[in-house]
């Protein structure tokens, strides 16, 4: 028999653990690894899932970790999935329990999905006997480089655990104390290629194409934090300018001198290109676009790879997130997403294609004390008192799917 499941419970001993999970997250923010590197963090994670009594698997598609927590009875099995790594940048300098490690800097908040994590865990292995079923816990190495999901699923990941769900939460510039979902829309994909020009004009040629591309977007990054209103706005919106965009970035690939993407040896400039787009379904057309402006400036194209897919959040498990997590005591508003965000793409869209699920966005700013809450900005910060919260509502949520 299991026992009774009560939010006083998981308030109570998340409470118990907010230090130690503050403390991880510092720890990690200082300590950042690129993807494919994560070795330190995996084993911080793996090391504190198997002292609270999870079962743990680590080296599974590179560092990633899989810790499963059964609970009293046999019933059904629900995922969380969190991401390690971090970008390759430099934090500001003067940033407290800044970045030790030149290079690389937690500025997506993925420090803070894994001590979100890995309290998520330890809340639930204290109250397993309040449970059927059990959760898989999935921490992800190489998000940034959309390769750590792949490389988990080719490890059989799911295929040790099978679960019937799987869930994520992402920072993002909602206040603390918010949360957002995204039936039926989510992040979208990336396409990647390059045009290689030659010619005594190809340095100018190269720029005015780079131009060209650029200009295909239909959006643009916000400038300042007084945009960010007005974008939080058109995701609200589903019927808005983002329920069909392109974003476009491009840039002069460095050549074998280093200067102005110049190849020294053969004079060849090449401009590499970064498409994102909605829905996926316009990936053909903006490719013959590139094709088209390439060329009309003699330019050749390369597309290496498929368009890398979307990520596609369940409706029906949005909306259902979206209801219990009202009910979470500490948790102010949950607002519902109606378009994708333009400008990052999620690799927790492979997993998506294979189990039912969704991700959520995590309020972490707090804009009177500066916190903009915005990833992969250089002044990305996160307020704190989110770990907390994200831990509370998602151990309440994932046992609510098991039930």
């Amino acid at each position: 028999m299991t026992g009774t499941w009560e939010r006083t419970d998981v308030g109570r001993v998340a409470t118990a653990l907010d230090a130690d999970l503050i403390a991880l997250r510092r720890e990690l923010h200082q300590w950042p690894e690129l993807a494919g590197t994560e070795s330190r963090t995996a084993a911080a994670v793996a090391r504190r899932l198997s002292d609270a009594g999870l079962s743990v698997t680590t080296g599974l598609g590179g560092h990633g970790v899989l810790a499963l927590l059964e609970g009293v009875a046999p019933g059904r099995t629900v995922a969380y999935r969190a991401d390690m790594d971090a970008i390759a940048a430099d934090e500001p300098r003067g940033a407290e329990f800044a970045s030790r490690v030149p290079g690389a800097a937690h500025l997506c908040g993925h420090d803070l999905h894994t001590a979100i994590g890995v309290g998520i865990a330890q809340v639930l292995a204290r109250l397993r006997h309040t449970f059927a079923g059990r959760v898989a816990f999935v921490f992800q190495p190489a998000e940034e480089t959309l390769e750590g999901a792949r490389a988990m699923l080719d490890d059989g990941v799911l295929d040790r655990v099978a679960p019937e769900e799987i869930y994520a939460l992402h920072c993002g510039p909602l206040p603390v104390g918010t949360f957002a979902v995204m039936p039926g829309v989510g992040q979208p994909g990336l396409d990647t290629g390059q045009v290689h020009l030659s010619g005594p004009d190809a340095a100018g040629t190269a720029e005015s194409l780079r131009q060209a591309i650029v200009n295909l977007a239909t959006v643009r990054d916000p400038r300042s934090p007084e945009e960010f209103p007005a974008l939080l706005d058109d995701l609200r919106n589903p019927d808005g300018r983002l329920a069909r965009f392109v974003y476009a970035h491009a840039e002069l690939e460095p050549g074998a001198d280093g200067v102005d993407g110049v190849d020294g040896v053969d004079g060849t400039v090449t401009v590499r290109l970064f498409l994102r787009t909605w829905p996926d379904s316009r990936y053909p057309s903006l490719r013959e676009e590139v094709r088209c402006l390439a060329a009309a400036v003699g330019g050749r194209v390369e597309f290496p790879r498929p368009p890398f897919p979307a990520m596609v959040c369940s409706p029906e498990l949005s909306h259902a997130a979206a209801d219990r997590l009202r009910e979470v005591p500490g948790v102010a508003a949950v607002e519902v997403f109606g378009s994708p965000y333009p400008f990052a793409g999620e690799d927790f869209g492979l997993f998506l294609q294979r189990v039912p699920g969704a991700m959520f966005y995590l309020g972490v700013s707090d804009p009177e004390r500066g916190i903009n809450g915005v990833p992969h900005r250089p002044d990305f910060a996160a307020d704190e008192r989110a770990i907390g919260l994200g831990v509370r509502a998602m151990a309440d949520f994932l046992v609510s799917r098991l039930a």
